[in-house]
């Protein structure tokens, strides 16, 4: 009978973006939304601020995702660089080196000299990227991947606040899109760790913390801000 595991860790990168976009969406919009709204402003003003900062918060999700990426990116590929260097100019040390980081782990000298060039003669680069830098392929940076993903996942949960004020009035609009955002919240929290095999009850709380904070903090505000206007 063959025993197959399911690991999640390759879902690390899109999955941490995602869940990033979408959760500074819904609290960032609905933030905002009940900020305006507790220093009393008209709907029209409210829903223009929330389509604002919807764009925005969309298109700066997306570059801070692709520049932050892009140096890891860089980062990893200068190493890379480094390493490649190193096997052209003294392949021997190179592997001297690999089989002390198996000694490390528990080899013993024979068989970590043994392992070290077997793996060097199938791909000496890829093994020292993996066991001494510690890249691995399925945590290779991809700039173009997290920025569209945050970006996208930024849209869909800035438009869930966004929705719910478009179709209620003040002066229920301020619980109704702080009751909805809190729950929308709380989802996506349990899916992200059910995603990344979590427990769904702390993956939730957290975010709605957070996220309930961050409301009542603008909500304070905007009142204070309406008050003094």
């Amino acid at each position: 009978m063959t025993h197959h595991e399911q690991h999640r860790v390759h879902r690390s990168g899109w999955l941490r973006a995602a869940v990033m976009g979408a959760n500074d969406g819904i609290v960032s919009t609905a933030s905002l939304i009940i900020g305006v709204a507790a220093a009393g402003a008209t709907q029209d003003s409210i829903l223009l601020a929330g389509v604002a900062g919807l764009v925005a918060g969309a298109m700066s999700m997306a570059a801070g995702e692709y520049v932050s990426v892009s140096s890891q990116s860089d980062t990893e590929n200068a190493d890379l660089a480094i390493e490649k260097i190193a096997l052209e100019e003294d392949f021997d040390s190179e592997m001297h080196e690999l089989a002390k980081i198996y000694e490390g782990r528990g080899l013993d000298h024979a068989l970590a000299a043994e392992v070290a060039q077997a793996l060097m003669a199938h791909d000496a680069l890829g093994a020292h990227a993996r066991d001494e830098i510690g890249i691995s392929e399925s945590a290779n940076a991809n700039p173009v991947q997290a920025a569209l993903s945050s970006a996208t996942t930024f849209v869909v949960g800035a438009g869930l606040p966004l929705v719910v004020a478009m179709v209620i009035t003040p002066p229920a609009l301020i619980p109704a899109v702080g009751i909805s955002s809190l729950l929308f919240l709380a989802l996506l929290g349990g899916l992200a760790a059910r995603t990344g095999g979590a427990s769904i009850v702390i993956g939730a709380t957290r975010v709605t913390f957070w996220g309930a904070l961050a409301m009542a903090l603008t909500a304070a505000a905007g009142r204070m801000i309406g008050v003094g206007v």
